[in-house]
């Protein structure tokens, strides 16, 4: 196998979002679970999304992994690798975006590497360096509120320069606009007076497709899935790639009970909780007990087994910023995130214990616990539910055939987790 782009995704919504998106553009596509092992067998493909679970860890470990996620794609023929973020940016002062862009860029021996996490089709867009979310600057948004990396700074170039070693430039929607001759002027420059990287304006999505010719020049970008798709679209017009084969989701359906379990607090996500409860049963844990270790998943999972032969079952965690604000000042920002994530992976384990073999998962540390738990070291890329979110059929699954959809919490529409389960059959 010799790829035409390696990947490597911080988080595993993020990678699938990423998939999805390399997919539609043409791009034979593989998401994995961590570095692959040797006896993982892979189709033969374009493109490999590695998802690591690195987005909020300490920083040394995010770049071990990083970097080992980038030996193995170099290895099998990458000579592009793009470091894969989220488009909201989410990350803090210390990092992790910075360490791992200075790491990666240090190994691959790169001068200045283009930086851009917009994606027009979902609604993040740069200019003059600040990141906007639909009409405004993201720390006016709502999405400034994460519970682990929240983003109160839309500047990006000041952003990133706190967390990286080396100046951080930018090429500004004017360069952009005038096309890769000018983007490449600008990013000569910049290398010439020691920048290592510039944040990139992108309002449209041919501007993404003109920095995606020009960082096929480089060895390393850092984006969302929207420099994905313009790397993928300059692969394909440069004819290194050929669009039109298929590694989409095939095979016998997987039958059997679902159920959804969603950990994100966005408000996309609350609304959608909102709108399953009126056409399917839902349970809402108590966070409180969750972190006191009060068996809240055992009773959920005593819940669901009375109702899963009736039908779909959503299994929520979420709550409103404000209430995740409180259980952090009670236990703690990490003790409580981790509570929640291990106990919704501990429910997802019981579930696929009882046969569940269709899965709905919602937010980003939330499918990484759960992914992790349940061992699935690949996924193969299916149709597409919502804008980023794919339907995925695990690969070398310890539990047999399974399908999977792993969503970033403020993607999909209202009705997202029906709209998913009438995909996944």
């Amino acid at each position: 196998m010799t790829l035409a782009l390696g990947c490597i995704a911080d988080d595993y919504t993020g990678a699938s979002d990423l998939a999805n998106t390399l997919t539609r553009c043409g791009l034979r596509t593989v998401q994995t679970i961590g570095v692959p092992a040797d006896q993982l067998t892979l189709p033969e493909v374009d493109a490999v999304v590695v998802s690591l679970k690195s987005r909020s860890i300490e920083s040394s470990l995010a770049v071990a992994r990083s970097r080992a996620a980038d030996k193995w794609l170099r290895g099998h023929g990458a000579d592009h690798v793009l470091f894969k973020i989220c488009s909201t940016f989410d990350s803090t002062d210390a990092g992790n975006i910075g360490p791992v862009m200075d790491a990666l860029r240090a190994d691959c021996g790169e001068t200045v590497v283009l930086v851009t996490p917009a994606f027009p089709e979902t609604g993040r867009t740069v200019y003059q360096g600040n990141l906007f979310v639909g009409s405004v600057p993201l720390n006016e948004s709502p999405l400034k509120d994460h519970p682990l990396n929240p983003m109160h700074d839309s500047n990006l170039v000041r952003v990133l320069a706190r967390q990286s070693k080396t100046r951080i430039g930018l090429v500004d929607l004017a360069a952009i606009a005038r096309g890769s001759p000018a983007v490449r002027a600008r990013l000569a420059e910049l290398s010439g007076k020691g920048f290592g990287a510039a944040i990139a304006d992108a309002v449209f999505e041919r501007d993404l497709e003109t920095i995606g010719e020009v960082a096929l020049d480089h060895r390393l970008s850092v984006g969302a899935s929207g420099f994905g798709l313009g790397l993928a679209r300059a692969l394909v017009a440069s004819g290194r790639v050929k669009p039109g084969g298929s590694n989409a989701v095939s095979g016998a359906p997987v039958g059997g009970p679902a159920a959804c379990l969603a950990g994100s607090c966005s408000q996309a996500t609350l609304q959608q909780i909102a709108s399953a409860e009126q056409v399917m049963p839902v349970l809402h844990l108590d966070p409180d007990r969750v972190v006191s270790g009060s068996g809240e998943a055992q009773r959920a999972l005593a819940w669901a087994k009375e109702r899963l032969k009736e039908g779909p079952i959503l299994i929520a965690s979420s709550s409103t910023p404000d209430q995740v604000a409180a259980l952090q000042a009670r236990h703690g920002r990490d003790a409580a995130g981790h509570a929640i994530e291990q106990a919704m992976a501990e429910t997802a384990e019981g579930l696929v214990q009882w046969g569940v073999r269709r899965l709905v998962v919602a937010g980003g540390e939330t499918s990484g616990a759960v992914v992790d738990r349940l061992g699935i070291p690949g996924f193969l890329v299916g149709a597409e539910i919502a804008a980023g979110v794919p339907v995925l059929r695990a690969v070398g699954a310890k539990n047999g055939e399974m399908l999977l959809a792993l969503k970033s919490g403020n993607f999909g529409g209202p009705e997202f987790f029906s709209d998913a389960l009438k995909l996944m059959r």
